[in-house]
C-alpha cells in the first residue's frame, strides 16, 4: 500500500480519504485550509476535512509545503488532491507528485467548477477523473475515468454525491497496486472547456430566460429570486406547459396562482424557502403570503 499526503478541504473531500484508509493505505498528512469564521460569532472552526483528520488521529496541516518539508525520513510516495481550492506550486509536486480527482470527463470543464457548470449547460453525462497534478489548469494526463449519466431533473448535492462516490471507488482502484502499480496515464484529447466559479448572480433566477435554463439553476440548490422586495429561494420547480391558462401570455416574472413565466412558458414553484423561514410548500407559502392574483418577481421586473 502507498505512503500519501491528502490534501482538500469540503465535505466531498472526506469519503475519498476514508475510502484510502479502508483500503489500507497510510495517509501521513492531511493538508486543509486553516481555520476560520464559519457561522455567526467569532470563534474559528476547522474546515470539514481537518475536522474528521482530526477525528482519525491524522497529522494535519494548513500549508502545503509541509509535504515535502515535515521531517519523516522521506516525503510521501504520492499526494492526492480533492478540491483542495488552492493552486500547489511546481516545487512541491516536483518533490511529492500529486494526483488529483476531477470531477468531470477532462477536458470537458476544467477548473472550479464543474459539477454546476455540466448542469447549467444541460450535459446529459458528467463523471470523474484521476489525473496528473502539472503547472496547468486541469490539464494532466489521466489515469481512470468514470462516467455517469446526470438525472433529466437531477440536483446538484444528489449528483455531487453520486459522483464522490464514483471517485473515491475510482482512486482506490487506481492506487490498489500501490504508487508503483499504478495504470499509465494518457494524455487528455478534445475540445476543453472551463467551469468558471459561479457569481452570485448566476443563481438569481432570470424569468426572461428560457424554461430550462431556469429549471437548470433551480437543481444547483441556491436559486433565489425576489417577491415584493423580499428574497425566495426555490428549491424545487417543475416546467408548465406554454398554453397553461395561468400564464399565457403574460410577462416573463409574473407568478399567477403557483406558476411563473418565463422566456419561453412557465415554471411551477413546489417547493420554497422565504426569507427567515423554513423551507416549505410552495402552496403554503403562498396560502399564507396575502400576495395580489398576479405578482411580478426577481430579475425580470427590474
Amino acid at each position: 500500500m502507498a505512503r500519501l499526503a491528502y490534501l482538500g478541504t469540503p465535505e466531498l473531500s472526506v469519503p475519498p480519504l476514508r475510502a484510502l484508509l479502508d483500503a489500507g493505505h497510510d495517509v501521513e498528512l492531511v493538508v486543509s485550509g486553516p481555520d476560520r469564521r464559519r457561522g455567526r460569532g467569532s470563534k474559528t472552526s476547522p474546515s470539514p476535512l481537518k475536522a474528521a483528520a482530526l477525528e482519525l488521529g491524522l497529522t494535519t496541516s494548513s500549508d502545503p509545503a509541509d509535504v515535502v518539508a515535515l521531517d519523516r525520513g522521506a516525503p510521501p510516495e504520492l499526494g492526492v488532491v480533492v478540491a483542495f481550492g488552492r493552486l500547489i506550486r511546481p516545487a512541491i509536486f516536483d518533490v511529492v507528485p500529486m494526483i488529483n480527482l476531477h470531477f468531470s470527463l477532462l477536458p470537458r470543464w476544467r477548473g472550479a467548477a464543474p459539477v454546476e457548470r455540466a448542469i447549467l449547460a444541460g450535459d446529459p453525462t458528467t463523471g470523474v477523473c484521476v489525473m496528473a497534478i502539472e503547472e496547468g489548469l486541469d490539464t494532466g494526463a489521466v489515469y481512470d475515468r468514470a462516467e455517469l449519466e446526470i438525472g433529466p431533473t437531477e440536483h446538484l448535492g444528489s449528483l455531487r454525491d453520486r459522483l464522490v462516490a464514483a471517485g473515491s471507488e475510482l482512486l482506490v482502484a487506481v492506487l490498489g497496486g500501490g504508487v508503483a502499480g499504478m495504470p499509465e496515464p494518457v494524455p487528455q484529447e478534445g475540445e476543453a472547456t472551463y467551469a468558471s466559479k459561479l457569481t452570485p448572480g448566476e443563481l438569481e433566477l432570470d424569468w426572461a430566460r428560457p424554461t430550462r435554463e431556469v429549471l437548470a439553476v433551480v437543481r444547483l440548490d441556491r436559486a433565489h429570486t425576489t417577491v415584493e422586495g423580499r428574497r425566495l429561494r426555490v428549491l424545487e420547480a417543475s416546467a408548465v406547459p406554454l398554453a397553461d391558462p395561468l400564464v399565457a401570455g403574460l410577462p416573463p416574472g409574473t407568478l399567477s396562482v403557483d406558476a411563473v413565466s418565463t422566456g419561453d412558458g412557465a415554471v411551477r414553484l413546489e417547493i420554497v424557502q422565504p426569507e427567515g423561514r423554513r423551507p416549505m410548500a410552495a402552496r403554503d407559502w403562498l396560502r399564507g403570503g396575502h400576495l395580489p392574483d398576479r405578482v411580478r418577481l426577481g430579475a425580470a421586473t427590474r
